[in-house]
């Protein structure tokens, strides 16, 4: 059979056995009418009896997108109706600790509303804009922008995703981490590793908020967070927002979340020798971070010392500075040590990787050079290689035409 891969902005085609198992998802229902959306917003903002003289919108960055270009003019609409004035509604890009877009990606991002309101692109080492709110049972200082906290109504909007580690992504994450202070972040992702253990955290799963330490961790920081209206985007395996869920507390976002499950949580709990999977192409394998995500779900659905065969164009390189030195420091047990003493930005991401390359194969079709793909103890392959890898499989295959979505 023939099957067509996202690849970046393109499609690849494969040969595949016949045999070959389709891991799908189910494409979410496009259910957003503009009438009902302004008359649920609108619902929400006469009952939280909130002052709604100074707007702050938090939204994605270019990594997470939610179809702003349509529907951040759908909100300040909204809100200026309801009496704001346009000077009083601040944008809030929460990038985490994710490096700053350019000026032109904010543009294609937000569209021509980027041009005409006032845009906050976060900082997580500027301290001097932060404040303290208190400290977790787990140790996490939560630090936050205190600009951010001057709001008289704070808006999130952002599209719901699977996070493998924190279970899920969108919602009370664009607060923190999305406006955190970096030791701040670093401290909550920390809880990823069971440092007495010395193993991840087996509760850290797609999918998973109880039993889950950074999950459970990111619940207690968002009872010490202000009261907000939240805007939970659904997506399709394109891109497209299908559905819009407005709420203001935990229970609506759980609701989402479980939204979001009945679409993309795969019903089979079959293991395969070989699995072919695309990341569903940019900007979901926009650089290696974002595309971990794929490799992380893929590797799922793999027996042990199978292969994964994963197409990543990564267009913009790893995504971080901070990810490919650890690979430096001589292993598992070194990398581990070291984050230890000092968690450092993705290195949480750098040690399920590796436990990934222990238990399977891994072949990568993307623009990475040979070397940084060897020094991730993946194989760096072409077209041609990964058909006839395919073609020698003597045992069960599955194809995922979406590893971003698909969780296990």
């Amino acid at each position: 059979m023939k099957s067509e891969l996202k690849y970046g902005s393109h499609i690849l085609s494969f040969e595949v056995p016949g045999n070959a198992q389709f891991l799908q998802i189910r494409e979410p229902e496009f259910t957003i009418n503009k009438e009902n959306f302004y008359t649920n917003f609108l619902l929400r903002l006469s009952t939280s009896e909130k002052d709604y003289s100074n707007a702050a919108i938090v939204i994605s960055d270019k990594t997470r997108l939610c179809g702003y270009n349509h529907y951040l003019p759908w909100l300040v609409n909204i809100l200026e109706q309801s009496g704001m004035k346009k000077g009083n509604i601040t944008f809030y890009i929460a990038y985490g600790t994710h490096p700053r877009q350019t000026e032109e990606e904010s543009v294609n991002a937000y569209g021509k509303i980027y041009y005409t309101y006032n845009f906050i692109h976060h900082d997580c080492s500027d301290m001097s804009v932060m404040t303290t709110l208190g400290t977790t049972q787990r140790g996490t200082p939560v630090i936050l922008r205190k600009d951010l906290l001057q709001s008289s109504l704070i808006i999130t909007f952002g599209a719901i995703s699977h996070h493998y580690f924190a279970g899920f992504g969108g919602g009370r994450k664009l607060l923190f981490p999305g406006l955190g202070y970096r030791e701040s972040i670093y401290h909550n992702h920390s809880l990823f590793l069971n440092m007495d253990e010395r193993r991840i955290e087996p509760g850290c799963q797609s999918g998973v908020l109880v039993g889950n330490p950074v999950a459970e961790d990111l619940h207690e920081i968002d009872t010490m967070l202000p009261p907000r209206l939240s805007i939970h985007g659904i997506l399709d395996s394109h891109g497209k927002v299908c559905q819009l869920h407005v709420g203001s507390s935990f229970s609506d976002f759980l609701g989402a979340c479980n939204q979001h499950n009945s679409y993309y949580k795969s019903q089979s709990d079959d293991l395969f020798d070989c699995v072919v999977a695309s990341s569903g192409g940019f900007p979901k394998d926009i650089n290696f971070i974002q595309a971990h995500k794929s490799v992380h779900n893929a590797a799922s659905f793999v027996k042990d010392g199978g292969t994964l065969i994963i197409l990543a164009e990564c267009r913009d390189g790893v995504g971080t500075n901070t990810f490919l030195p650890l690979f430096r420091e001589g292993g598992w047990e070194k990398v581990f040590e070291k984050l230890s003493v000092k968690y450092e930005g993705n290195g949480g991401t750098a040690l399920a990787m590796m436990a990934k390359t222990q238990r399977i194969n891994i072949c990568m079709v993307t623009s990475f050079d040979e070397e940084t793909c060897a020094l991730m103890g993946i194989q760096k392959i072409d077209v041609p290689h990964a058909i006839n890898l395919i073609s020698k499989q003597k045992g069960s295959v599955a194809v995922i035409q979406n590893a971003s979505m698909l969780v296990r």
